[in-house]
């Protein structure tokens, strides 16, 4: 069976993962304030952290199916970004 991603683009599951970090992180920055190319960690965007990473990667895998291991070296670059870590999604998801 061919499983075809919900969504067209990156652009149109962009609001629902930046949602998705808002609501698990339980930030105080609306959703649509997350840019789509600013760093999710460090002092630039919403200025995640390692524990953060963690509690996003097992949202990740309850919404979408995803399995994100914590030593997983592609990490860095799947939570670069709201748009890398979109296109990890949508391009991996399973629900």
């Amino acid at each position: 069976m061919d499983m075809k991603p919900e969504y067209a683009s990156v652009e149109e599951l962009q609001p629902e993962v930046a949602e998705l970090i808002v609501s698990t992180l339980e930030l105080e920055i609306p959703a649509n304030e997350i840019g789509i190319d600013d760093p999710l960690f460090g002092e630039e965007g919403p200025g995640l952290d390692s524990i953060d990473a963690l509690e996003l990667a097992l949202a990740i895998d309850q919404r979408y199916g995803i399995k994100i291991s914590s030593e997983d070296e592609d990490n860095e670059t799947r939570f670069a970004s709201l748009r890398a870590l979109t296109h990890f999604i949508q391009t991996n998801r399973r629900k």
